[in-house]
């Protein structure tokens, strides 16, 4: 951190040595134009995948852990969770064919129905969503691992007692569940919104950034900025604009946080 914001501060690419030019860098951060468009993807990315791996990854672990026999919740977990551990670059490769136009098995299924099949990677409109879809299924299984984990540690006794005293699912759930995962759903949605916050790979695996910027984030034109063009003094100067608007969410995320995470579990 420290020499990205020394570098901030300077001219540097490589080759040559550095020359410091002041702020300059800091005044072309505020006229870059496309700085918007992938600081407004990466926003995209968070609000569409944070909800989606906290709801849907508390839902799977619900399910799992209640309604499946106990041999089969280990199954279930390994297959949940595989996707998490396969080689980024391979599923990628293999969701690329997927969402192919021509011969992808997405459009496939949507030609049974006689419905035209989608652009999904040439079309802006589509293209954020393809790859939205790709990096739910890549770490969902983090959260439902998480979640699965964390409702193992219930006593079974506090469901007991409270359906003798007439509560039902929904009132359990809420009594006890929540307040009993209450540290692991914290958990789970500040390491997602970080995570998604510095979202990379599954943009840059998939579609390049592209079509134009449609789904670059700001790590990947942090990337291209010093990697491409070779302006490290100017990509140090993005990615310090990065770390405070992580750091300011992580900080507001734990303010919030005292006020419903229960650590008392006794």
């Amino acid at each position: 951190m420290v020499a990205s914001i020394i570098l901030s501060f300077n001219k540097y690419n490589v080759i040559t040595p550095s020359k410091f030019i002041g702020l300059d860098n800091f005044k072309d951060f505020f006229d870059d134009d496309r700085l918007g468009t992938v600081y407004w993807n990466t926003l995209k990315f968070v609000l569409i995948l944070t909800p989606l791996h906290v709801i849907l990854g508390l839902l799977l672990a619900l399910a799992v852990q209640r309604k499946i026999a106990t041999g089969l919740k280990y199954f279930y977990r390994t297959v949940f969770y595989f996707p998490v551990l396969a080689t980024s670059a391979a599923v990628a490769v293999a969701w690329s064919f997927m969402f192919n136009k021509e011969f992808g098995v997405l459009n496939y299924f949507l030609s049974l129905f006689h419905i035209e099949g989608i652009p999904w990677m040439q079309s802006p409109s589509w293209v954020f969503l393809a790859v939205a879809i790709y990096s739910f299924w890549k770490f969902i299984g983090n959260a439902f691992l998480y979640y699965f984990i964390g409702l193992q540690n219930i006593p079974e006794t506090l469901y007991e007692a409270a359906e003798i005293d007439g509560a039902n699912k929904v009132q359990r759930f809420f009594a006890i569940t929540l307040p009993m995962l209450s540290p692991m759903l914290f958990f789970i949605l500040v390491t997602t919104l970080i995570g998604t916050t510095q979202i990379f790979d599954e943009p840059y695996l998939i579609t390049g950034g592209g079509p134009g910027d449609a789904s670059r984030s700001v790590n990947m034109y942090i990337y291209e900025v010093a990697f491409q063009r070779h302006e490290m003094g100017y990509a140090s100067t993005v990615s310090i604009s990065l770390f405070l608007a992580i750091l300011s969410i992580t900080v507001l995320q734990f303010a919030l946080g005292k006020k419903w995470v229960s650590y008392d579990q006794e």
